[in-house]
C-alpha cells in the first residue's frame, strides 16, 4: 500500500487564508468532495498531511518505515495523466509545472525534477479560485461518483427540466438511497444535480445545475439554487444563492441573497442575512490578502463573502462586496460591517472587539451538539492558536 502525504504549499496555504487556518489545503471541499477525498480514490493508500506545526496533532504526518513516501500537493486535483505522471515517478524525483512542485517520491525536496508535460491540472491557490472552478468541479466529481450507478428515482411531484442523461449515459440527476426530493423544478440543460444520501429538498425549491447537496444537507422550501453551488454535508439553506461553496455544517436557512462565496464550517447567516458580490460601479474588486496584510487588487468582477470557521451573521445583517472574515466572527447589526473583519472579533458598525474565548466555546459546543459533533480539546487548542497568532 502506498503512503501518501498531502502537502500544504507555504505561499498557497496563505494565500488560502481564512479557510486554511483550521485544516490542511486538501481538507477544502471543492466540486462535490475534499480534495483529499478525490485523491483517495485516484490513487489507493495510506493517507496524511504536512501541514502547520499548531494543526498537526489533529492531521497528523505518517512517514513509511522506508522513506519511500509519494508526496502530493494539497491544492492540485488529479485526472488521468496527473496520476500516471506521478505513479510513474522515481524515488528521489519531483514532478513539476510552471516552477511549482505538484509532486514527489521519496521526499519533498528531491533533488531530480521531472517537467509535468500535461496541461496545467486544475488546482486552487486562492480562495475565489474555489467558487470561479466549482463548475469545473463538480462536473467531474459526479462522473466520479455516479458512473456506473443507478440513481433513485425522481419523485412524480417534482419537475425535471431538460435530457434525463447526460451525453455519455450517465443520469443528468443523480438522488443517493434516503434522500428526499418533493415538489421541486430541477433544471439539468447546464449541468447535472446531486443530492447526497439522506439529503432533503423541500417543496418549492428551484434547482438549476450544476449543483451538489451533499448528505444530509437540507433545502428548505422555495429556495433558488443556480449553477455552480456546492451546499455540503449537514448544511441547512434557503433563499437564493449562486456559485457558492459552503464546506458543511453551516446553515444559510432564510431568504436572502449568498452569491461567489464560500462559506467554512460551523457558520450561521441569520435569517434576511444577504450580500453583494458586484460593486454599483461594476469595477473590479479587492480582496484581503493575509500574506501582505492588505487588500489585494484582483480582476474579478464578481466576488461575495468568503468566511472562515465558526462565523456567524445576525438577522438582516448586510455584507459589502468581497468582504473577507476571519475564523469566530461574530457580526450583529444594521448597517455594512467593513470589508474585512479579523478571526475573533465581535461588534456593531459602532464597534468590534476581541471574542470572550470561555464564551465562543460554550457557543460552538452548543451548535456541534445539535449535529452531533464534540469540540474536542485538541480543536480548542487549534482555535486559541489561531486567536493568539492572528492581531485582532
Amino acid at each position: 500500500m502506498k503512503n501518501i502525504i498531502l502537502f500544504d504549499p507555504a505561499d498557497v496555504r496563505e494565500g488560502l487564508l481564512p479557510l486554511t487556518f483550521t485544516r490542511p489545503v486538501a481538507l477544502i471541499r471543492h466540486g462535490i468532495l475534499t480534495i483529499s477525498e478525490k485523491w483517495q480514490r485516484a490513487i489507493p493508500g495510506a493517507y496524511s498531511y504536512l501541514t502547520e506545526d499548531y494543526l498537526a496533532e489533529k492531521f497528523p504526518m505518517v512517514e513509511s518505515a522506508d522513506g519511500d513516501d509519494l508526496y502530493i500537493s494539497g491544492n492540485v486535483e488529479p485526472d488521468e495523466n496527473l496520476v500516471n505522471a506521478i505513479l510513474a515517478l522515481e524515488k528521489g524525483s519531483a514532478l513539476v509545472k510552471d516552477g511549482k512542485v505538484l509532486a514527489s517520491r521519496g521526499a519533498l525536496s528531491a533533488d531530480s525534477k521531472v517537467e509535468y508535460e500535461g496541461e496545467t491540472p486544475l488546482m486552487i491557490s486562492r480562495p475565489y479560485d474555489i467558487f470561479l472552478t466549482n463548475n469545473e468541479a463538480l462536473h467531474r466529481d459526479y462522473r466520479l461518483l455516479t458512473s456506473g450507478r443507478k440513481s433513485k428515482e425522481l419523485s412524480d411531484t417534482c419537475t425535471l427540466i431538460g435530457s434525463p442523461t447526460l451525453p455519455d449515459g450517465t443520469p443528468a440527476l443523480f438522488i443517493e438511497e434516503g434522500a428526499t426530493v418533493e415538489g421541486a423544478f430541477i433544471n439539468v440543460k447546464n449541468g447535472p444535480v446531486y443530492i447526497g444520501r439522506d439529503a432533503e429538498v423541500m417543496e418549492g425549491t428551484c434547482m438549476r445545475g450544476p449543483i451538489a447537496l451533499c448528505e444530509h444537507g437540507v433545502i428548505n422550501m422555495g429556495s433558488k439554487i443556480y449553477g455552480g453551488t456546492t451546499i455540503g454535508p449537514y448544511c441547512k439553506v434557503g433563499g437564493e444563492i449562486n456559485n457558492a461553496v459552503i464546506f458543511g455544517y453551516s446553515n444559510k436557512a432564510h431568504d436572502g441573497f449568498l452569491g461567489n462565496a464560500v462559506i467554512g464550517e460551523w457558520c450561521n447567516l441569520g435569517a434576511g442575512c444577504t450580500m453583494s458580490n458586484l460593486k454599483n460601479t461594476y469595477a473590479p474588486i479587492r480582496l484581503w490578502n493575509y500574506a501582505t496584510s492588505s487588500f489585494e487588487k484582483t480582476k474579478l468582477q464578481f466576488c461575495g463573502l468568503i468566511t472562515g470557521d465558526h462565523c456567524k451573521a445576525g438577522i438582516n445583517t448586510m455584507f459589502n462586496t468581497a468582504t473577507v472574515l476571519g475564523v469566530g466572527v461574530n457580526f450583529y447589526s444594521a448597517g455594512f460591517p467593513r470589508t474585512y473583519i479579523p478571526s475573533f472579533s465581535e461588534g456593531t458598525v459602532q464597534g468590534m472587539k476581541p471574542v470572550d474565548m470561555n464564551r465562543f466555546f460554550e457557543t460552538a459546543e452548543r451548535m456541534m451538539s445539535r449535529r452531533h459533533v464534540s469540540l474536542t480539546p485538541i480543536d480548542e487548542e487549534i482555535l486559541i492558536s489561531i486567536r493568539e497568532n492572528t492581531p485582532v
